[in-house]
């Protein structure tokens, strides 16, 4: 969080009192010059403290998820997959992306949102702006590109719903560069979380980590997968919340070991160490290792019974992102967001289909079961 100088509290007060009050009225009632008053307002917009034209306030509590927005074609297999023939299957299409699928969690949890991406002046782009939209999403940043496909993700499952292969055409990313931050700016500036996916290209996520400098906002950043965590800055610093599962972290910190208790939490310090404030480690059906400002744990995995494991990732990250937006400590925040993972598992969509606040309430008992 920035500490504002006297001079600029001093405005941003009176811009509360009255966000009508013009330049020369704030510099007067101040004893001010209105260039001087014109200069901390220009500031106080860089800071997100005020949302630009008009002196309009933000919202207290908001997030912002930049990233993925995802055309899913998900194929569960009836029977065992079997290499090179046809497998019967049942076919299931879904607007997804990690950094969208954070989105419509985090509002449908109550959480306002704002979502920032790129999609094609195409009929699956209009698709997923729609949903979003319909699901109470801000989308007014996200860019529309003439030259480049919404992106598409198909997912090839078994039959219990566990992943056998991915395939992603994401090349409209790569459109997604550091110059488009300058055009958001404002609207960044002004939230209270910024989420960002891997799907980003590298110079994008550290222009951003560059830019926090100043500014009131928090980043958590989600690896996506093992090639992708290669788009990380190898010094973390400024990334206050870095999710990745075993596999990334490993790769990123040039370790091995295997899927259990000790490799996990050494990972989630790895990662402290290397510069994020703090960090979650995801090991499935193993729990998830959680390295805070003052302590390392590792949380069980809530029981399930799944049927589909695409999204429980991200839901993991909403509901650890909702938590802290409310005021939870990391850990704390872990353990809801462990629970809604497994909510997720039990539904055959990405994002939960009764997600709510009250729906997660009432499974709160899960945790201790």
């Amino acid at each position: 969080m920035d500490h504002l100088g006297e001079q600029e509290q001093a405005v941003l007060d009176m811009v509360k009192a009255n966000p009508f009050a013009g330049q020369q009225e704030i510099a007067t009632m101040l004893g001010l010059a209105r260039s001087t008053v014109a200069a901390h307002i220009v500031q106080l917009i860089q800071k997100g403290y005020i949302l630009g034209r008009g002196y309009v306030l933000p919202a207290a509590r908001r997030a912002v998820c930049m990233g993925g927005a995802v055309l899913d074609r998900k194929y569960r297999a009836i029977e065992t997959l079997k290499p090179g023939t046809s497998n019967p299957a049942e076919g299931f299409r879904s607007p997804g992306g990690v950094a969208r699928n954070v989105a419509e969690n985090l509002a449908l949890l109550g959480t306002e949102t704002s979502f920032v991406s790129i999609v094609g002046n195409d009929e699956p782009g209009r698709e997923i702006l729609r949903h979003m939209r319909e699901r109470g999403i801000d989308v007014t940043q996200t860019q529309v590109s003439d030259s480049g496909r919404t992106a598409e993700y198909a997912a090839i499952l078994d039959p219990s719903g566990e992943l056998q292969m991915g395939l992603a055409d994401m090349a409209i990313f790569d459109e997604f560069g550091p110059a488009i931050l300058d055009r958001v700016w404002p609207h960044l500036a002004a939230a209270t979380w910024i989420f960002v996916d891997c799907n980003l290209p590298a110079d994008t996520i550290a222009a951003l980590i560059a830019r926090k400098h100043g500014a009131r906002f928090r980043i958590a950043i989600d690896a996506v997968s093992t090639p992708k965590v290669q788009r990380l800055p190898r010094d973390l610093t400024g990334i206050d919340l870095i999710f990745m599962n075993l596999t990334e972290a490993n790769a990123f910190l040039g370790r091995s070991g295997e899927a259990d208790i000790d490799n996990a939490r050494a990972a989630a310090l790895g990662l402290q160490q290397a510069g994020a404030t703090q960090a979650v480690v995801s090991m499935g059906p193993h729990g998830i290792a959680v390295a805070g400002s003052d302590a390392t744990v590792v949380l069980p995995a809530v029981k399930a019974h799944p049927v589909d494991m695409t999204g429980a990732g991200d839901a993991m990250i909403a509901a650890t992102l909702h938590r802290l937006i409310e005021g939870d400590g990391v850990i704390d925040a872990a353990r809801i967001g462990s629970l809604l993972a497994a909510l997720t598992t039990e539904s055959p969509t990405s994002v939960h289909h009764a997600l709510s606040a009250h729906f997660l309430e009432t499974n709160l008992y899960r945790l201790d079961a």
